[in-house]
């Protein structure tokens, strides 16, 4: 029998054996510790989710930290959250800040190379007032997704929002100019009083004689410009004081604080249809930009023997009020062979604005050889340059071309490249040279002597006015009394004819009773000629009887 059977078998009473304890084998782990077991399960998953949700980490510089912190700024794309700043530190050179930013999973695409960054508050410049939403929940990161296929983890934030994002329809084009003026980043554009689009960048020119704008125009309004369109400054407030007068022009309100830019085409046509980055001139205002073009310029040379106050650079040059050129300097020289200080005026002008207004010369070319014939032509006409007032209220002048037949036929050298043209003394200079001439004439009047005659003159007259004195005296103390006599006898004259006229006098009614005797007497005359008329033989043989 075996141990198992001896173990199995009861054993007889009262012979009882010593108990054996087996202890059971527990295979179960403690309940215990299944809290610590799920929390790190829970731990690990989240963990594994963050990683899984992880995106890319980047390094942005920005010059300054100011209103940014750890832990709580966060980096938008259209407002949504696509990442969070970790950390910001120092740069070991002192000069800028470097910001540990951590991205989402989702936004993997703005690690591109050419993604750009800028910090968000608030700002109010030429393209209007933005990140007021940052007042209260303070400033964070603003991002423009790249396109490119490189990746980067290190970028240089911009210090100001770009001004166009990337996905904006529209087109760019260039623009160049003197000088900027008042243009700025984010400047406006303007189509008919309609603002379509902004300044995005500038540049000065190779040299620094002029600046290249880059100028966006939003879709749909860049199918507006054409090879006819022109551009100018709509900046500030165009304020002109010249020969014509005061003239004020603005754009918009908008224009007059932050400056702009407006384009229009000429009589609203925009020409063919042009490509992006297609350059243009960006003219001074409006009416130079409008201008036709004017072809080649003509510089002339004048010499005026008067004061040029009230005439300056840019003024313009006309002929019988038609705009053909504009001072361009002005001098003084001395004339050695007359003793003279003229004063010397240069001024471009454009024949082809005359051109231009002739049908029959339209289309027709234009050779140097018929500008100056018609040059000539025009000074055997009697061509003069004149200064003249353009502006009472002003007191500006301009410089008119115009045509005096009374002077003497003068030829000019049209080889050279300036033009003598001769001059006559302005309207007022030559009514100045008549007044002058009159008090000249007036000066030589001897009033001393015609002074001393006029004092005999006035004796003589003093004495006969004393003997006409004595003479009336005298006639009033001799032929009053007789005048009054006459005049007397006069009145009895009136009265005694007053009496014989009046209508209740003998004379009136016997005159009365003559008149009347007359009327009838004249009446029966007529009676009788009649008779006689009918009955001539009356007059031999009598009046016959009449029958019962």
């Amino acid at each position: 029998m075996n141990e198992e059977e001896a173990a199995t078998d009861p054993l007889p009473p009262g012979d009882l054996a010593a108990p054996r304890i087996a202890r059971r084998r527990d295979w179960l782990p403690s309940l215990i510790w299944l809290i610590p077991i799920v929390a790190a399960l829970v731990g690990i998953g989240l963990v594994a989710r963050i990683l899984l949700n992880r995106g890319p980490e980047i390094t942005l510089t920005f010059e300054s930290a100011q209103g940014l912190e750890a832990g709580k700024t966060t980096v938008r794309y259209k407002d949504v959250q696509i990442g969070l700043v970790k950390s910001i530190q120092l740069s070991d050179d002192r000069t800028h800040v470097k910001l540990q930013v951590q991205l989402n999973k989702e936004a993997t695409s703005f690690a591109a190379k050419d993604t750009r960054f800028w910090v968000v508050r608030p700002r109010l410049d030429t393209s209007g007032i933005s990140g007021l939403g940052t007042l209260l929940s303070g400033p964070y990161i603003g991002a423009d997704a790249g396109v490119s296929n490189e990746s980067s983890d290190d970028f240089v934030g911009l210090e100001v929002p770009p001004i166009i994002l990337r996905g904006s329809v529209g087109r760019q084009f260039i623009l160049h100019a003197a000088d900027i003026g008042s243009l700025d980043f984010g400047s406006p554009i303007y189509f008919r009083h309609i603002r379509v689009g902004q300044i995005v960048a500038y540049d000065l020119d190779t040299g620094g004689k002029g600046v290249t704008l880059r100028a966006f125009i939003n879709a749909p309004y860049d199918q507006y410009v054409g090879a006819n369109t022109r551009f100018w400054h709509a900046s500030g407030v165009d304020l002109q004081l010249n020969a014509s007068g005061l003239t004020l022009r603005t754009e918009s309100l908008a224009t007059i604080v932050l400056g702009g830019i407006a384009f229009e085409a000429p009589d609203g046509v925009e020409g063919e249809h042009v490509a992006a980055d297609t350059a243009f001139h960006l003219s001074d205002d409006e009416s130079s930009a409008m201008r036709p073009p004017d072809g080649p310029g003509q510089n002339i040379l004048m010499y005026f023997d008067q004061s040029i106050r009230g005439l300056s650079v840019g003024t313009t040059v006309e002929f019988r009020g038609i705009v053909i050129g504009e001072v361009k300097s002005i001098g003084v020289q001395f004339d050695s062979s007359s003793r003279k200080i003229l004063m010397s005026v240069l001024a471009v002008i454009y024949p082809d604005r005359l051109r231009r207004l002739d049908a029959a010369t339209v289309g027709e070319p234009d050779t140097p050889a018929l500008r100056q014939a018609r040059v000539q032509q025009l000074m055997n006409l009697g061509l003069r340059a004149q200064l003249r007032t353009g502006s009472l209220l002003t007191g500006q002048l301009f410089v008119a071309l115009d045509l005096f037949p009374k002077e003497k036929v003068v030829s000019v050298d049209t080889s050279r490249a300036i033009w003598e043209i001769p001059t006559v003394p302005g309207s007022l200079d030559a009514l100045q040279s008549q007044v002058s001439e009159i008090v000249a004439k007036i000066n030589k009047i001897p009033f001393e002597e015609l002074a001393g005659d006029m004092r005999k003159t006035l004796a003589t007259l003093d004495k006969t006015l004393s003997a006409a004195e004595t003479t009336v005296r005298g006639i009033n103390s001799d032929l009053t009394p007789e005048l009054a006599a006459a005049l007397k006898d006069a009145r009895k004259t009136l009265a005694a004819a007053s009496q014989t006229l009046d209508n209740s006098s003998p004379l009136q009614q016997d005159t009365r009773q003559t008149l009347q005797q007359l009327t009838r007497a004249a009446a029966s005359i007529t009676v009788l000629t009649d008779y006689l008329e009918r009955h001539p033989e009356s007059l031999l043989r009598g009046k016959p009887e009449q029958k019962k």
